[in-house]
């Protein structure tokens, strides 16, 4: 498929520009550990009902934590934690999520100044809150690489709703038929279809090929790929 008359980009941060599994396994552990004061059999089984298996670190395919906000892992997180107010529960995750290491899925600075000199306006829509996704993205050192970042609090709701990406749109001031979205999880592509963008899906997160291939116009094995249908 030929990609000339993309004129935007807007990205999922987590499974898209990092690695998945690499950043947010190691933020659970840490996370759940915290929560429950250390106690490893208790964030066994909270650990449980988000998805998460303690043993061998790693997500169900199925987990809220995957595509779901922060404020939905809260929900199902809170009837664990009773003294705990939604609130407190919300800002340990996020700054847990802040502290996140991150592995970049291609070498990002490279790769995001190769696009902006095609003069592609970028951006980044992600289901985390913005002031984790802002604080990975500096730590990452491309946080000025992006005209536009949005988290599911920012103000536009969180995908598979549309809103971050009309809103990305209406920033860059382009038509939604010229801007791809990346991501790599069916919420991504949902959002995409019903904003109208391009749907393109990578493997960098949890989802098979098989899985996004059913919901994407183009799977790619991570977003390095993209230079070679955009030049």
């Amino acid at each position: 498929m030929d990609l000339k008359h993309i004129k935007g980009l807007l990205f999922d941060k987590d499974g898209t520009l990092f690695d998945f599994a690499a950043t947010w396994e190691p933020w659970a552990e840490a996370f759940l550990l915290r929560a429950c004061n250390g106690d490893r059999s208790f964030a066994t089984r909270v650990g449980a009902d988000i998805g998460f298996d303690f043993a061998p670190r790693r997500f169900a395919r199925d987990s809220i934590a995957i595509a779901g906000t922060p404020q939905q892992v809260v929900q199902a997180l809170a009837p664990h934690f009773p003294a705990q107010t939604p609130s407190a529960l919300l800002e340990m995750v996020n700054m847990e999520a802040g502290r996140a290491p991150q592995r970049e899925a291609v070498p990002l600075r490279p790769f995001l100044q190769r696009l902006r000199d095609q003069g592609l306006h970028l951006g980044v829509a992600t289901n985390d809150a913005e002031h984790p996704a802002r604080a990975h993205l500096v730590a990452a050192g491309v946080n000025d690489m992006f005209d536009f970042i949005a988290g599911f609090d920012t103000g536009h709701g969180g995908k598979p709703s549309p809103g971050q990406l009309h809103a990305f749109a209406a920033h860059v001031n382009l038509p939604e038929s010229t801007i791809a979205m990346i991501g790599d999880s069916v919420h991504d592509l949902e959002a995409a279809r019903v904003a109208g963008m391009l749907r393109v899906a990578v493997l960098t997160g949890p989802a098979t090929a098989e899985e996004l291939a059913l919901h994407a116009d183009i799977v790619l094995p991570d977003i390095g790929h993209l230079l070679g249908y955009l030049t």
